[in-house]
């Protein structure tokens, strides 16, 4: 009898280990406007945001990340209990990942160096002749191939893309003003050295929060009731209107 109930404490020990381990998020994210490393600390309006989600859904066992943003992609994309941010919800992409919520919404603009006057875009179609900076898997890349762009080039990361556009290696950059703001600030430029050619209205900047596939139903709605809450009040757009 000892040895039964010795045997029995064993395996709920096990199984109680099993569901804690199961339950345990990565949270990936790429250094961006909403997430980035300040005094060796991850911080940011996306991070919050994330933060006090998971909270919310009665979460606390996960832990956040930084990765270049083809790694993080992946990671949602391939393994269990992943959340993912910011992530551009697109058409394309919605049988991809379960969704949480949107944490923020801007326009997309092609932006060329200040002075570069040979360069003139009036519409999508003249975009094509000049070469376009893309993150590598990020949706401004899936959407421009999708529109038959072909002189794209493929950086691992945001400043990485930035920085080729400085150095005239590329001559159009996809971006919302606020990371384009963003980016100059990190490279100690004025932004003034940008000037936008086209706004891609119809490609709206969508920016959400995402689990992957494998993801539990039960850890992905008490995170989409947890944000909802968030967002109705007012929480999740004062962050983001917060200076960095």
């Amino acid at each position: 009898m000892h040895y039964r109930l010795k045997l029995c404490s064993c395996l709920l020990l096990a199984l109680i280990s099993v569901k804690s381990h199961a339950e345990a998020i990565e949270v990936v994210t790429e250094d961006s406007l909403y997430a980035y490393l300040r005094e060796g600390a991850l911080v940011g309006p996306g991070t919050r945001i994330a933060d006090e989600t998971l909270r919310g859904a009665g979460i606390s066992d996960y832990r956040m990340l930084l990765y270049p943003w083809a790694r993080a992609y992946e990671k949602a994309l391939h393994e269990p209990n992943v959340m993912i941010f910011p992530l551009d919800r697109t058409p394309a992409r919605e049988q991809m990942f379960k969704w949480v919520g949107e944490i923020h919404r801007a326009t997309t603009k092609l932006y060329k160096l200040r002075g570069r006057d040979g360069i003139a875009v009036d519409n999508l179609e003249d975009a094509k002749q000049y070469t376009i900076g893309v993150v590598r898997n990020d949706a401004k890349q899936v959407y421009l191939q999708q529109k038959g762009f072909t002189r794209l080039v493929v950086s691992a990361d945001n400043h990485d893309n930035f920085q080729k556009l400085l150095n005239q290696q590329i001559q159009l950059l996809p971006m919302p003003e606020n990371t384009a703001r963003l980016m100059s600030k990190d490279a100690q430029v004025d932004f003034t050295t940008l000037e936008e050619v086209f706004s891609l209205d119809e490609q709206p900047h969508r920016v959400h929060m995402a689990f992957s596939l494998s993801t539990p139903d039960e850890i992905v709605t008490r995170a989409q009731q947890a944000f909802a809450k968030l967002k109705a009040s007012g929480e999740v757009d004062r962050i983001m209107t917060e200076e960095r």
